[in-house]
């Protein structure tokens, strides 16, 4: 029974190696056939091996592997190296979802996103290669701020918009912003991390994802979604950096739901009146209607 097994892995491990080089192919083709003009912030690629990277700790695990901390000793840099099992990945039925994050992570390149430096993979493990930032989670300074001024928390809103239109550029929803999801590189600068429930989109998704407290509506009333959930998100996100609390909150999720959809916000006095009309705009229940989804300039959005 183990012999069987173990071949059984095998025999998926081979499989999804091989998923992984067409996917490779197929990325590679579309890049050259591409017409688009490239990003301003894309830097040169850089190969690397895996004997080139030393593992120095685990700064992080996951359902199906972990985020060790490296050190690339020919640049002496430091880098973060997430390495997926396999198995796990094919046990658990995650191969699609596993490959929709890295080919659109492969696609990115953004001074606010924690790029993706490098993939490959062996027989046993899919291992992706990131910038490192070594500042920690958003989420872990606002909790001991308490609530952030409004220049910080309109600094970080900035960045975010500038991240956010970049992927809808691309046809790219992110669908998981929250202050977990954001990290602070050594310079002070937000970059966005974990792009499990991106998806590109040419039209409408009905798949649910997302955190309780940051969710759109449409997404909760199942109605199909689109990128405008990013703005709401971005509206609670807000909200949350300048009063110290997401606007819907309740102890048991289905509470959050119904306040969420019935859209009564209360608002602090000490909320500055501008960063107040942003948020509302943004927090609209029709998508069609809200901040950052219209046909506006960019000058208006900014």
């Amino acid at each position: 029974m183990m012999m069987a097994s173990a071949k059984l892995v095998r025999d998926c491990s081979s499989d999804l190696s091989s998923e992984i080089r067409s996917l490779s192919v197929e990325s590679s083709t579309e890049e050259q056939d591409s017409t688009t003009t490239e990003s301003e912030y894309t830097e040169e690629e850089k190969e690397y091996e895996l004997d080139d990277l030393q593992i120095l700790k685990t700064i992080g695990t996951g359902t199906f592997g972990r985020v060790c901390l490296c050190r690339d000793k020919a640049a002496d840099e430091y880098l973060a190296m997430k390495i997926l099992s396999m198995a796990d990945v094919i046990r658990l039925k995650q191969v699609d979802h596993v490959m929709n994050e890295k080919n659109i992570l492969a696609e990115i390149n953004h001074p606010f996103i924690v790029n993706l430096r490098w993939w490959t993979h062996d027989d046993s493990c899919l291992y992706m290669l990131f910038d490192y930032v070594c500042g920690g989670e958003l989420f872990s300074y606002l909790r001991n701020a308490g609530r952030f001024s409004n220049s910080i928390g309109n600094f970080y809103a900035a960045e975010i918009v500038s991240a956010l239109e970049y992927l809808h550029a691309r046809n790219i929803v992110y669908r998981d912003l929250k202050p977990e999801n954001l990290l602070l590189a050594r310079d002070g600068h937000l970059k966005i991390t974990d792009f499990g429930f991106a998806k590109k989109l040419t039209d409408r998704t009905w798949t649910l994802c997302g955190t309780p407290e940051y969710l759109a509506p449409e997404i909760i009333q199942s109605k199909g979604h689109n990128k405008a959930v990013d703005w709401w998100a971005l509206g609670v996100l807000i909200y949350e950096m300048l009063v110290g609390y997401p606007p819907f909150y309740d102890d048991n999720p289905f509470g959050i739901y119904e306040k969420i959809l019935n859209g009564r916000v209360e608002w602090p006095r000490h909320l500055d009146p501008i960063a107040k009309d942003i948020i509302k705009k943004l927090l609209v229940q029709d998508r069609t209607k809200r901040l950052g989804n219209m046909k506006v300039s960019r000058s208006n959005k900014k």
